[in-house]
């Protein structure tokens, strides 16, 4: 049966784009013909538009919180499909979930089962969060030493694959593009966890060199600007490789090598991380570290649901940790 994923694939549109246009969301700002290659795409592959299923009788609700507004999270693949994971599992269990963006939560909290919150949050509203409700679980954040149930991908084991890939190769000259995050709050600034294990990595080989490393935000925009100014800043001296720490930024960066006239893959590599639908269909195809983000949903639920809801005894903190998948693709050297 065709699904929303395929025609999105086909379309080259995110899944967020596919469902709106489908649903005929009138607020949505897209193009009419983006709007008519979706229904053509969903023509082709005979798409039928499925009623939604109700599988057992709710036996509880669950809150998610997230840390993104609403419309930053339809332009970010990542967490759409970690909300989507979550969704789908709570249907299958019977949970209903009740959706809260950034702070307007309050003390709803208190009226739920137990909370899935997405992102980074400082560590007050950790405890906010915790005091409204003790069942509660993380997810794309590493809360474990803050005694929170969370749901993380390994970012050491990935980095360390694309980056001996990177120096199998002969390219020892790497940089990285990463962007700046900050808590919900804007409290704490948060240093990404992709740079530290590139630092770690390359420090060990003697590789590391801080001149290759631009930080901006984690936007295509950035991602070209970063890049440019790499060009003009490096010339000669521009790496043979680029790590760049999500899809958006990894595009930007490839459009600005390509104005430059730089060779993608074979004067500079490019790798980027989470694998988004998008990766495949740009030109170089971009080579990426895919990130099971709905599994991460999934998981999520399911250890709120067996730790705190089914068994609300107290137990020790514990962190699941998600492989993830190294996709070679044409913007590097393979």
């Amino acid at each position: 049966m065709t699904t929303i994923r395929d025609i999105a694939e086909k379309a080259r549109v995110s899944t967020a784009t596919v469902s709106r246009v489908l649903n005929m969301d009138e607020t949505l700002s897209v193009s009419e013909e983006t709007k008519n290659r979706i229904f053509e795409v969903a023509s082709a592959l005979n798409y039928v538009k499925s009623k939604r299923i109700i599988r057992r009788k709710n036996i509880g609700k669950i809150a998610l919180v997230e840390w993104y507004s609403q419309k930053e999270e339809l332009d970010d693949l990542y967490y759409y499909s970690i909300r989507a994971g979550i969704e789908k599992k709570a249907q299958d269990l019977g949970f209903e979930v009740v959706r809260y963006f950034q702070s307007e939560f309050g003390e709803k909290l208190q009226d739920v089962d137990g909370v899935l919150a997405i992102g980074k949050y400082s560590k007050q509203q950790q405890e906010l969060m915790a005091s409204l409700n003790e069942h509660l679980v993380f997810v794309d954040s590493n809360t474990l030493n803050a005694g929170f149930d969370c749901v993380v991908t390994d970012f050491n084991n990935s980095i360390g694959q694309l980056l001996q890939h990177f120096i199998n190769k002969g390219q020892t000259k790497i940089g990285m593009l990463v962007g700046e995050e900050h808590t919900m709050d804007m409290v704490e600034s948060l240093i990404d966890p992709r740079l530290i294990s590139f630092k770690n990595y390359l420090s060990a080989y003697h590789l590391y060199n801080p001149n290759y490393v631009y930080i901006g935000r984690f936007t295509a925009d950035s991602g070209y600007e970063m890049m440019k100014k790499a060009i003009n800043e490096l010339q000669e001296d521009l790496p043979q490789a680029f790590f760049a720490a999500n899809d958006s930024i990894a595009i930007g960066a490839m459009k600005a090598l390509k104005e430059a006239g730089i060779d993608v893959p074979n004067r500079v590599s490019v790798v980027s991380f989470n694998d988004t639908s998008i990766s495949k269909y740009i030109t170089p195809s971009l080579s990426s570290v895919h990130v099971f983000t709905e599994e991460m949903g999934k998981l999520a639920l399911m250890l709120l649901n067996t730790f705190h809801i089914e068994n609300k005894n107290s137990h020790p903190a514990q962190m699941i940790t998600l492989a993830t998948d190294f996709v070679l693709r044409d913007s590097t050297i393979n």
